[in-house]
């Protein structure tokens, strides 16, 4: 059967720790190859041999430690109603704990001299911590159990024992008394403590729905139902019962259910919620189209070839929810200090209440376990938890939004660091097929296509309709879309065709409407007796020197028109190269093709480096000495000539138009194969790292400071101890600054 990788809900983390933990016990399973926990995203990312280790195993490894693991695949709305379900029982608790604190704290500030005083701070304090903070104290019983702590043990070390001293004191007093000591109780920290962080753990789950609203988009936007032909009856039914080979049927304004290729009709397609560009996409027949995607204009028959999990739109979800479940390098210093971050803070606490209760014997135990408990509490992982996987769950959906996919953390990462990047030509920089860049007619022909009545590019575009040839295809979408006839040129004459015949590497011939054409190159044409205008001549010689291909038209054995044909840079591919050396890049073209054409292409696009007449492994070879120079190599490329050069360089980016040996080397993918993207991904993994770091400096800078000034090292000087309450205030801040900060890069411009 072989290893399976499965990502599953975790329900109940609240810290890296419990992160940490999960990772760590999973991984100790024999059969488990590694586990990976995305806190922000509650997933875990777990590679397994089923013949070794069951899933069952696996959900009750999880359970042990105090968390429920969801093995099941959830739907997007059954996903939105677990996560609605949680909120507002979080809500409800934080709520009740409100309401039960506040008298509490109105009694410990204001009216403490009222009778039974403690004791009705302890009857309202018990369902604070025993019902509405009670999952804190289950899961830190589960941890004790297995000898681990976390985040729920701080919380439960810190108020259940201010409320078992208060409890003490409440029905003993005299038991201090005796000793000299006032019998203080800390009904109200406790119980405020409490609140504090189901307040914050409520605010935390609204924001931490939030950074994933880009994959829950992604989710929405394919369809529930299709119109679907079968047996000659077109009839409604749920996209989960079309299977491939089905006709569909798209009208105007709907979304198209599935990947497929056009097989009647016209239209324009909106696929911008896929590849992030907002005009519109021809398709004729032949064309394929994008599940999801929006038909505009005209009504089509699409047959489908990929359906279910196999359609685009289920690839890049999957993708994108692999990525935000897998570990950034980055974050892994952060792990390495949340794993033993809460032993640590428990010696801490505990040195806090050895020396207060040593230096400040007039105090006494009272003071000195105050500021325990306001150590325990303060320290938060959460923050440090955090701040990793919510800039990267933010990051990685915006980049899925703008038809951007990284496989994985440790990618996003890296490619901010690069510092050379090597692109392929064909493909990549140029469209990658050959089209019409020049069209010269013989000045005796009338320029308006008409020539004694005869419509000559309706005669290339029926004729050249019937070759499989590339120069012909560049030939029919040209005539088609660069004429003011064009419309009438989508279903030219093609039944007007006779005696076509194609001869191999030289041309095609034919009848149109009762003249005899040729359409070929000039040896081809020459040969076949047809009379060549003296000025194309000079202008094919011109031509040549631009590394164009020339193709000539004759019509009853006169060449009327003369064609040029080349590999032409994308839109926009110069314009990206530019904004690629601005950023201080390196830019390196390699190519298969001839050093005149590659030379062409590299001035064309201001590339400086270049290296022509390259093989496979001559481009990995390449790459290989530009990493040996230092740099951090980022290599685009399409073709299968180009996985290894992918595969070589730190960072491989293939252009989603590609082959899917490409796509499969490379670690980022430009689903719509514009190098404009690439400017993209690279400014949003500049800002994703730039927004982890910010995150970690501040997750690490409070937990420095907060923490001595809770053991009291601002006591001796200004007499200022930190209140337990407003310690579990700041703790919860701590938190929701760190989602909130992630947050912004869903407003950030990248373009």
């Amino acid at each position: 059967m072989g290893r399976v990788k499965s990502i599953y809900r975790v329900d109940g983390m609240s810290c890296a720790s419990c992160a940490g933990s999960i990772e760590t016990m999973l991984s100790a399973q024999k059969g488990v190859n590694s586990a990976s926990v995305n806190l922000a995203s509650e997933q875990v990312v777990v590679e397994y041999d089923p013949l070794v280790i069951s899933l069952d195993r696996i959900e009750k490894t999880v359970d042990d430690l105090g968390f429920k693991l969801i093995t099941r695949d959830l739907s997007m709305e059954e996903e939105h109603d677990l996560a609605a379900i949680r909120l507002k029982r979080l809500k409800f608790n934080t709520m009740l704990a409100a309401a039960f604190s506040f008298p509490v704290v109105l009694i410990a500030m204001i009216f403490h001299h009222i009778p039974n005083g403690n004791l009705i701070m302890m009857v309202l304090t018990f369902p604070v911590l025993g019902w509405f903070g009670r999952e804190f104290f289950i899961i830190a019983w589960k941890r004790m159990l297995h000898f681990s702590a976390n985040m729920d043990t701080l919380v439960a070390l810190g108020t259940g024992s201010a409320f078992i001293f208060s409890t003490f004191n409440t029905i003993f007093p005299e038991f201090l008394i005796r000793r000299g000591f006032e019998p203080h109780v800390y009904f109200e920290a406790a119980a405020v403590i409490v609140t504090f962080i189901l307040l914050g753990r409520y605010f935390e789950e609204k924001a931490k729905r939030k950074t994933s609203e880009a994959i829950k988009k992604l989710m929405g936007l394919g369809v529930k139902t299709a119109w679907v032909i079968r047996n000659g009856v077109e009839k409604e039914m749920l996209i989960s019962k079309i299977v491939q080979g089905d006709i569909l049927v798209i009208r105007p304004g709907e979304k198209i259910p599935a990947d497929g290729r056009v097989v009647e009709g016209f239209s324009a397609i909106d696929e911008s919620m896929i590849t992030g560009e907002s005009i519109p996409v021809n398709k004729w027949p032949g064309e394929e189209v994008i599940g999801a995607t929006i038909n505009q204009t005209g009504s089509l028959k699409v047959v489908a070839e990929k359906v279910g999990s196999d359609t685009l739109l289920s690839q890049i979800i999957a993708l994108v929810q692999q990525a935000q479940g897998s570990t950034a390098p980055i974050q892994k210093v952060a792990d390495k200090i949340a794993a033993i971050f809460v032993p640590v803070v428990i010696t801490i606490a505990l040195l806090t209440f050895i020396i207060w209760t040593i230096w400040q014997p007039d105090t006494g135990a009272p003071f000195a376990f105050i500021a325990a408990v306001t150590v325990l509490v303060i320290a938060c992982p959460c923050a440090l938890g955090l701040a990793t996987p919510t800039a990267l769950m933010v990051g990685l959906g915006k980049a899925a939004q703008h038809g951007i996919l990284v496989k994985d953390a440790q990618s996003l990462e890296v490619f901010c660091k690069t510092t050379a990047i090597v692109l392929d030509k064909t493909g990549t920089v140029t469209i990658g097929r050959p089209q019409v860049t020049e069209v010269i007619w013989d000045t005796e022909t009338d320029n308006s296509s008409l020539q004694a009545g005869r419509d000559i590019r309706g005669a290339v575009v029926a004729i050249e309709s019937r070759s499989e040839h590339p120069f012909a295809q560049a030939l029919v979408n040209f005539f088609k879309t660069n004429t003011d006839s064009g419309s009438s040129l989508q279903n030219s004459g093609a039944e007007n065709v006779t005696g076509f015949e194609s001869i191999t590497g030289k041309g095609v011939l034919a009848f149109f409407a009762g003249d005899l054409y040729h359409i070929g190159s000039r040896t081809y044409i020459t040969d076949c007796g047809c009379t060549v205008p003296e000025g194309f001549r000079n202008e094919e010689m011109k031509l040549k020197k631009l590394a164009r291909s020339v193709v000539y038209v004759s019509c009853n054995s006169r060449v009327v028109v003369m064609i040029a044909l080349a590999d032409t840079i994308k839109p926009g591919s110069a314009k990206a190269i530019a904004r690629l050396q601005e950023m201080g890049l390196q830019v390196h073209l390699l190519s298969g093709d001839s050093v005149s054409i590659t030379a062409h292409i590299a001035a064309a696009a201001g590339i400086e480096f270049f290296k022509a007449e390259a093989t496979p492994g001559e481009k990995s070879t390449y790459v290989g000495r530009l990493k040996e120079q230092g740099f951090v190599v980022a290599m685009v490329g399409d073709g299968i000539n180009d996985s290894p050069a992918l595969a070589m360089a730190d960072i491989g980016v293939a252009m989603g138009t590609g082959t899917d040996i490409a796509i499969e080397s490379a670690q980022i993918t430009l689903i719509k194969g514009d190098l404009e993207k690439l400017v993209t991904a690279l400014k949003l993994s500049h800002e994703t790292v730039k927004t982890i770091r910010q995150n970690l400096f501040w997750a690490f800078f409070y937990n420095i400071i907060t923490i001595p000034v809770a053991a009291g090292i601002l006591y001796p000087f200004s007499g200022f101890m930190l209140n337990p309450m407003i310690a579990g205030a700041v703790m919860a801040f701590s938190s929701v600054s760190v989602v909130s900060n992630s947050l912004r890069l869903r407003t950030k411009r990248i373009d």
